[in-house]
This record gives C-alpha cells, sequence and structure tokens, in this order.
C-alpha cells in the first residue's frame, strides 16, 4: 500500500490467564474481564502503561451483543493510553491467530509501528436467547405509544415464550456439531482410537512438563487465584483414556472421547507486534519474527472434513515460502480434537491426497511427532475459542527464542471449514 519492500514483524512476547474448563473457575467473568486482565498483564510486562499504540485487534467467538466494542472496551480497562484504537474480528477458532496476522500485515506495509493482538472466550457467560415470538412482544410494547398500546401485547404471553434457545456449535449447513463432523473424517481417515489417546496422553504430559520446567512462568497470569491450565491431568495414562465411552458417535464405531477431544473452555490471551526498528529503540528482545501466513477453506458440505483446510493452508504456505513440511523444528498444530491432528498429518503423508487436493507431485511427508506440541497442545491446556491462536504465536515465539532454533510452524482449523496457519523464524 506504500510501494515499499515488505518489512519483518516482530514478536515480542505474549501473555494468557490459565484455561479453565467451562462452569468451573471463571463462571463469574465475562470476556471483558478476562481479555481486560491480559492486556493489563501485557501493558505491565512491557512497561506500556499510558503508551498509544497504533492498533489493537481482539475477538470472541460467544459473546453478548452488549459487547459491539469488544476490543476498544478492553483496550479502555488495559491501562493504554486512551488514544488508542482497536477493532474486533472474528474467524471462529482462528480468531486471535488472524488478527496477529492482520496486525502484522499493517506493520510489514508500514501502515503501523506497533500493536497488539488477541482472544477471549467464555461459554460460562454464554448469551442465552429467547424465541423470537417473545422479542416480538416486547418490541411491540416498547414502540406503544399508549398505555393500552404498551400493555395489550403482553396479553398474548404463554409459557412458550420462556423457553430459551441455548447457542451452540453446530453448522448451519450440515446440521451437525464439530465433533460429530470430525467424527466423519476421523472414520473416512481411518483414525484409530488408540492413535487419538497417544496423542492426547502427550499432549497431557507434555504440558505437565512444560509447567513443572517453569516454561509457562512468564507466559501464564495468575487470574481469580488460578494460576495453571486446570484441565492438564498429569496423571493420566492409556488405561484411564481406553475406559471413556464415545461422545458424539455412541455406537461401536465411535472414536472421539472427552479424553481425546478438547473441553469447553473459557480464558484469554494476547500477542505483542512491531516493527524491528521500534522494538531495537526501545532496547526490546525480539522473540520471533512473522514471515509467512496462509488462510484456506474447504466445502465441507459437499467434498471435504469440516476441520481439513489446514491441510490446504499448510501446503499453500510451504509453496509461497518455498520450505519442505520438514524444514521446521517445531509444530504447533491445535487439537481441536485429537483425530483432527491425525488426519491432517495423515493427508500430508499421502500420495494420492498431495497428488489429488494440493497439486502436489508427491507427499509433503511426515513429521517428526517428538517435535509437535512439545509443551502441550490444546487437549490438555484447553480451547477458549478465540484465544487459541495467540496462545499458539506466544508459546512458539517463546520456544525458538528459547532454544535458538531457526523455524516453527502454526496452524488452527476452525468452524466453517477454514485454516489459519502462520510460520515463525528466529531473529
Amino acid at each position: 500500500m506504500r510501494n515499499q519492500p515488505a518489512r519483518r514483524v516482530a514478536i515480542l512476547g505474549g501473555i494468557r490467564i490459565p484455561f479453565c474448563r467451562s462452569y468451573t473457575k471463571y463462571s463469574s467473568c465475562s470476556n471483558l474481564d478476562m481479555m481486560s486482565a491480559v492486556l493489563r498483564a501485557l501493558v505491565n510486562n512491557f512497561d506500556l502503561k499510558g503508551a498509544k499504540l497504533d492498533d489493537v485487534s481482539l475477538g470472541a467467538v460467544i459473546k453478548h451483543s452488549r459487547d459491539w466494542n469488544f476490543a476498544r472496551e478492553s483496550v479502555l480497562s488495559s491501562g493504554l493510553a486512551a488514544e488508542t484504537p482497536a477493532f474486533d474480528l472474528q474467524r471462529a477458532c482462528g480468531t486471535s491467530l488472524s488478527a496477529t496476522i492482520l496486525i502484522a500485515s499493517k506493520i510489514s506495509t508500514g501502515l503501523m509501528e506497533v500493536g497488539i493482538a488477541g482472544g477471549s472466550d467464555t461459554v460460562s457467560d454464554i448469551p442465552i436467547v429467547y424465541p423470537d415470538a417473545y422479542r416480538a412482544l416486547l418490541l411491540e410494547s416498547a414502540s406503544g405509544r399508549s398505555l393500552a398500546q404498551k400493555i395489550l401485547p403482553w396479553l398474548k404471553l404463554r409459557p412458550r415464550h420462556f423457553k430459551p434457545q441455548f447457542p451452540n456449535v453446530v453448522e448451519p449447513r450440515t446440521k451437525l456439531s464439530m465433533g460429530e463432523s470430525m467424527e466423519l473424517t476421523a472414520k473416512q481417515w481411518k483414525i484409530s482410537r488408540q492413535n487419538q489417546d497417544e496423542l492426547a496422553l502427550a499432549s497431557h504430559l507434555n504440558a505437565s512438563r512444560a509447567y513443572e520446567e517453569g516454561f509457562y512462568d512468564d507466559l501464564v497470569v495468575e487470574y481469580q487465584g488460578i494460576t495453571r491450565d486446570n484441565n492438564i491431568r498429569s496423571d493420566t495414562n492409556p488405561e484411564q483414556l481406553a475406559k471413556l465411552k464415545p461422545v458424539f458417535d455412541q455406537t461401536n464405531s465411535g472414536t472421539m472421547t472427552a479424553g481425546n477431544s478438547t473441553p469447553l473452555t473459557d480464558g484469554a490471551s494476547a500477542v505483542l507486534l512491531a516493527s524491528e526498528e521500534w522494538a531495537r529503540q526501545r532496547g526490546l528482545p525480539i522473540l520471533a519474527f512473522l514471515t509467512y501466513a496462509k488462510v484456506s477453506a474447504v466445502d465441507f458440505v459437499n467434498k471435504e472434513g469440516l476441520l481439513m483446510a489446514p491441510a490446504y493452508a499448510v501446503s499453500d504456505m510451504l509453496k509461497d515460502a518455498e520450505f519442505s513440511l520438514q524444514d521446521f523444528d517445531f509444530y504447533e498444530i491445535h487439537e481441536a480434537f485429537a483425530a483432527q491432528t491425525l488426519a491432517c498429518l495423515k493427508a500430508w503423508e499421502s500420495e494420492e491426497f498431495c497428488r489429488n487436493f494440493l497439486g502436489r507431485e508427491h507427499a509433503l511427508g511426515s513429521i517428526d511427532r517428538k517435535k509437535l506440541n512439545t509443551k502441550g497442545g490444546s487437549v490438555a491446556i484447553g480451547h477458549p475459542f478465540a484465544a487459541t491462536g495467540t496462545r499458539i504465536v506466544s508459546s512458539l515465539a517463546k520456544l525458538l527464542h528459547q532454544t535458538q532454533a531457526g523455524r516453527g510452524l502454526a496452524s488452527v482449523c476452525t468452524a466453517g471449514g477454514m485454516g489459519v496457519t502462520a510460520i515463525l523464524e528466529k531473529p
């Protein structure tokens, strides 16, 4: 937009509150409460009190109508200068990774120097909607000019008007939940129950070990007296996981359980991005650079599995970057379900899929599983929809900085058949 070479985009660090299972520790907290707490921690960590940033992009998937200006209200509660602008963004589970890419794009093109991306979600504070007929009564009464006109509509009130309609994660076009959709994909790709449980076990053990080693000490800030994600099970084992019953397909062919799927989760996270020059001028260490990104979508109604878009997005991104799938030191792949992660890995290993669907001459190949979600994945840590992307970016950036590794790949699947991916590289 400014007809100049693209600038490198620095990731300076991120922060989040502990992720907690819905209806537990954050039952009385709103998205605004959680997001504001995260931003205040980020402001404190980087000495940004009273600072005016160029832009902030935040989002939430499940939110009340009162949160129509969610990002701006969060900024006003953050300690940043009131002159810091902000805007809402939403792309289902890819919300905060999409916000990261958008803020990074504005920095890269020279439109701005520094900004924040993030997201929050809570199912505990879920908006409850009443039937359209009840809303019609309310509006008819509210628009009445005389007392009689305001009272008469209420004579039509019936018990059925009080039956609430709860939001759900069901695709409008297929009428299937995300879990039901993924069961179909798991069957298509022949993803076994044992393999799903093994990935889930690794997710829990890696997350538990990361906390014990202090990896999350500067990435997770205490909130509501909680210091650690409360879904992590350090004592789980294959036998316990094997006892759990399938929850989305309860026939003998179902393989997806509460143990190898992400739980409904509350939480928030954010990441600070800047131009290299802005960071250097302030003496702030650069953890990593965000160098490539890609978004894809699939026709999940007629052709492809709902959560398979990352398989396409990663392939296209690798073409842009001229990298192979093996050119990475770490892979942070969102575990919406253990089966989803495994299906993507299997797709990349398939000569037929890569040739017929990705337009490649050969399979992308396999990855070293020891490099996958090394500090735990979403199955263990949890998945507040809009917060997962910047959780992954923050952890991956720290990993690259801590180990002096060269490159990391991030991938998030989303409702609506989309995938959001990015590449981080060392300074």
